[in-house]
Formats: structure tokens, sequence, C-alpha cells
């Protein structure tokens, strides 16, 4: 039996797909009734209460942890639920991290995150650590206002980063929960380009058939549209990678090619398959 936790979400629910149409039994923990393909057992269960997860994790062989974005908060203890899953018997432990743990150090959420990377290497459990960075799938940010005015509002419009498609995130997971030889391993993650908010409106133009008009956002303006769904403190770690990232965060990483053997999606791709949400 796998894990996977945050199992309704752009990642947890491409990974559960394709676990279960490999042939493997698979439990989806998230917060709320939903949901799951034919043969997933589904478990209703809050990451922040480790000892709910019990049901879950009893008979497990693997996890995929990924935290919602309030166990990233200032006095949150993931890590229990590690010692939770060895508790119940749990061998291997794949966790989404973020690139930011080896880019920007020195934050305080980013402090948190390589603690509890460490806890998972100190665990005794075999461990992967999947480490990505800017998400395609952030776009379904504008997905209401491209919808409704035709326009993308975003900060810093020509400043880029290599985001990666949430379906390979998934797709590295997968090979991270089934194969041996990625134990001990943490990957970074990104696209294959660095891309641009105002590029990446143009492929949504291209992908729709009509015109979006792209809008430029402050930072402030841009901090309090996403304190509405995520920490402050996140936001604004957040919006300092993408209005300034350095160049490790800039860097094109090879790990996706070295372990699925093919490029990363490109932001089209993410698109082309996701532009219903954009009609």
């Amino acid at each position: 039996m796998i894990v996977v936790t945050g199992a309704t979400g752009n990642i947890g629910r491409t990974l559960t797909r394709m676990l279960a149409e490999s042939g493997e039994q698979v439990t989806a923990v998230s917060r709320h009734t939903a949901s799951v393909p034919e043969g997933v057992r589904h478990v209703v269960a809050d990451l922040a209460e480790p000892a709910g997860l019990r049901p879950a994790l009893t008979g497990a062989k693997s996890l995929f942890l990924l935290l919602s974005g309030d166990l990233h908060a200032t006095g949150a203890n993931p890590a229990h639920i590690i010692g939770e899953a060895a508790a119940c018997g749990v061998r291997r432990v794949v966790l989404l991290s973020t690139l930011g743990v080896v880019t920007r150090p020195f934050g305080t959420t980013r402090i948190a995150m390589r603690s509890l990377e460490d806890t998972l290497r100190e665990s005794g459990l075999e461990w992967a650590i999947l480490r990505p960075g800017g998400f395609a799938s952030n776009a379904l940010w504008w997905a209401d206002s491209v919808r409704t005015q035709q326009v993308v509002a975003a900060p810093f419009g020509d400043v880029g980063v290599p985001i990666i498609d949430p379906a390979d995130i998934a797709a590295v997971a997968a090979a991270c929960l089934l194969e041996d030889r990625h134990t001990g391993r943490a990957y970074e993650l990104t696209g294959p380009e660095v891309i641009t908010p105002r590029r990446q409106t143009e492929a949504i133009a291209a992908a729709l058939g009509s015109p979006v008009r792209f809008q430029e956002l402050t930072r402030d303006e841009a901090k309090a549209a996403m304190t509405r769904s995520m920490p402050a403190e996140l936001a604004n770690d957040t919006l300092d990678i993408l209005g300034s990232p350095s160049q490790a965060e800039l860097r094109v990483s090879p790990d996706v090619q070295r372990v699925l053997g093919r490029p990363p999606r490109t932001f089209a791709d993410w698109v082309a398959r996701n532009v219903a949400a954009f009609h």
C-alpha cells in the first residue's frame, strides 16, 4: 500500500492516478471528502494532527508527503508525521520539499523545511526528497481574470524562472516510490526553460486562440492576492524568488530527464492540457 497525502491537489491527484494505473494499492489522503480513481481507498485526515493519519498509514509500505500551506507556517511541526509513519511500519517516504532550501536556505520557512528533510534523513526510513521550483499550475491563479477580462495580472512581467509541470513532479514521485535506485537521493526539479509571466500570457492566448493582455502588478498588490491562500511569510518568499531569481534559481536542472528518461514538459504543454480552465 502506498499513501498519498495532498491527494486532491495538482500533484497528488495525478500521482494517485499513476500509481493506481500501475497496479499499486493506493490510499489517498485529503482533508475533505473527494472522488478518487476506482480501486483507490480514500481517508479523510488533517496532517496537522498526525495521530489522525494512523488509519491511512497502518499497513502501508510507502508515503508521499506533501505539506499544505498552513504546515509551512511558524509553529507547525510536521516532523511528527514522519514519526507517525515510522511507528505505523512505513518503510519509505518521498518528501516534497522546495528548491528554496538550496537556493535561499536562511528564510524561516526554508529553515523549517530543511529541518524536516534532516528529520527524514535521520529517521532510519528509506527516503527521497523532491525539490521543485515554481509550478506551471500557479497560472491557474489567472484563470478567472482570463475568463472574465482576457487579462493576466502578475508582478515582474519580464523576470522568468524555469517553472515545472506538476505532472512531471508526480511522475518523478511515482518513480521514487516504486524504484529502489532513487533511495537516498534529492532531486531538483525544473521545467525545460526560463519563462516569464509575459511569455506565459502569450502561451495562454495561443492555446485559447484569442488575445490575452498582460497587466503588471506591484509587489504589494501581488502579495495581497497571494496571502488569501498562503501564509504571508511564504508569499514573501515566493515573491523574492519571482522578482530577483538567483543564478541557481535560473538553472535548468537535468534531474527530470535523469529520472524519467525524457525532458520535462513545457509550459505550453501544460496550458494545452488545462486550457478549459481559461475558457
